[in-house]
């Protein structure tokens, strides 16, 4: 699986000493020159070609002409690319380490001296579900099934669906669903940190940084499981990207794809069409227009042709709606998938106020056993974090940003409890870039998120692994 990335290079960008790559320009540092003066150890690749190739164009007449060098020719990685993957692959090996120690430590059965195996300490919980409707579907019978309390269809089937794909060349299913974050993963954390680098100087620094707050954020360890967080990463984050170089149909087709894979890729959506509008008015305005009179001010050019992109910016509602035309058709119920949510996890609608206290009085009421209070108190701390998110993006006037965690906000606090919410913080991508830029601009911010949030990583790694991540 891969996903296609927009890249923060600008192809034509100038050597040593300010001037072109081009022929008879030194070699690059540490290159050594070969016959002929090339210099030995540069490929010549697609992009360096068109490179070479501008650089002979007098800058008077390139300066006219547009760059429409293909996107695959630039997209190659950057050395804060290969940072970020180079550490996604060693927190990946330690995560690994974790399961197998907790394969140790809390073997599985009565024999305390055989551990369970490695691959069971990655199927627990939602994994179950997405496995099932991999295997038998949304409504077919299995082993064990309690039709009543069959809730498959509260989980989208953009995820299941790769699976099955997968498992027809990676016969473990559990292999196949690791796999799959694996790879996913990789796609993400590199579109992560081309996000915390858009725009900043300092950009080689902020995506390494981006993505290392990521992937010691307590939750860290649902993106190496086979659950929908690190797929839907890898559609959402890279959309973002392309809705910021202002390419609204691949935005819209990879927002839609998210969808596919969880609810949230609605929430995006919106953010997405926000940022078009955001950026149809900001053009207006720099062509002397705010848009009133019906024209971009630009040679009269309507600003309804502006808001065409509107419609891809709109298209991840469509597999939301197809998914609920198929569970009507075999429910006869258009709430089918709200109806699987509240008999499951009771995501039924309730105040904010009686969400807060309920979860709450779960937490710190002793309710419940001390495995299960302290879930809840994480779920308190993760809504904190994301509440005073969502204040320093509106004081900011980051509207898109906003947006989008004031649906998840929405969504996950007004329910019975609270539930899922530090899972949800992996995705809210204005987390990870602006504790990114923040950790630049103060030193002690990386050094305080290391010390003190980092530790939790292994806890709750091994809190999963172990088969006890809900009490």
């Amino acid at each position: 699986m891969t996903t296609t990335l927009p890249t923060t290079e600008t192809p034509g960008a100038p050597g040593p000493g300010g001037g072109p790559r081009g022929p008879g320009s030194a070699p690059a540092a540490g290159a050594e020159a070969g016959p002929g003066g090339r210099p030995r150890g540069r490929r010549r690749t697609p992009g360096r070609v068109a490179e070479r190739i501008r650089g002979r164009i007098p800058e008077r007449i390139r300066g006219r002409i547009p760059d429409r060098t293909p996107h695959w020719l630039s997209g190659r990685l950057t050395p804060a690319d290969l940072r970020v993957l180079r550490l996604y692959l060693f927190t990946r090996l330690g995560l690994g380490l974790v399961a197998y120690a907790s394969a140790w430590l809390a073997p599985s059965g009565t024999a305390d001296r055989t551990p369970a195996g490695w691959l069971s300490r990655w199927e627990q919980w939602d994994w179950v579900h997405y496995r099932r409707i991999a295997e038998y579907g949304y409504f077919d019978a299995f082993p064990g099934i309690d039709v009543p309390h069959d809730n498959r269809v509260a989980f989208f089937p953009g995820f299941p669906l790769l699976l099955r794909a997968v498992h027809t060349v990676v016969p473990d299913w559990t292999a196949a669903g690791l796999l799959i974050s694996l790879v996913s993963g990789a796609v993400a954390v590199v579109a992560l940190g081309r996000i915390a680098a858009l725009g900043r100087p300092d950009g080689g620094e902020a995506g390494p940084r981006a993505a290392t707050f990521l992937l010691f954020s307590p939750a860290a360890v649902f993106l190496a499981a086979g659950y929908t967080e690190s797929l839907f990463l890898a559609l959402a984050l890279p959309a973002w990207l392309a809705a910021k170089r202002g390419n609204w149909p691949l935005a819209g087709l990879l927002g839609a794809a998210a969808t596919t894979v969880r609810v949230s890729g609605l929430f995006l959506a919106a953010a997405l069409a926000v940022e078009l509008l955001i950026a149809v008015r900001a053009q207006a305005r720099a062509d002397g227009s705010d848009g009133s009179d019906g024209s971009d001010g630009s040679g009269g050019t309507p600003l309804a042709r502006r808001l065409l992109p509107l419609g891809w910016c709109l298209l991840p509602a469509v597999p939301a709606a197809v998914y609920t035309g198929y569970l009507r058709a075999h429910t006869g119920d258009w709430m089918a998938w709200k109806h699987a949510e509240e008999r499951g996890w009771y995501r039924d609608f309730h105040t904010p106020a009686e969400s807060l206290r309920n979860t709450w009085h779960n937490a710190f009421g002793h309710l419940q056993s001390t495995g299960y209070a302290v879930e809840f108190q994480l779920e308190l701390a993760a809504m904190a974090v994301g509440v005073l998110l969502l204040a320093v993006l509106l004081v900011r006037r980051r509207w898109p940003e906003a947006v989008f965690i004031a649906l998840n906000l929405w969504a996950l606090g007004t329910s019975y409890w609270y539930l899922s919410v530090p899972r949800a913080t992996l995705i809210w991508w204005p987390l990870w870039t602006g504790l990114a830029h923040w950790s630049l601009r103060r030193r002690w911010v990386k050094d305080a998120y290391v010390g003190v949030v980092a530790p939790l990583t292994a806890v709750l790694a091994v809190t999963f692994t172990s088969g006890h991540w809900t009490g």
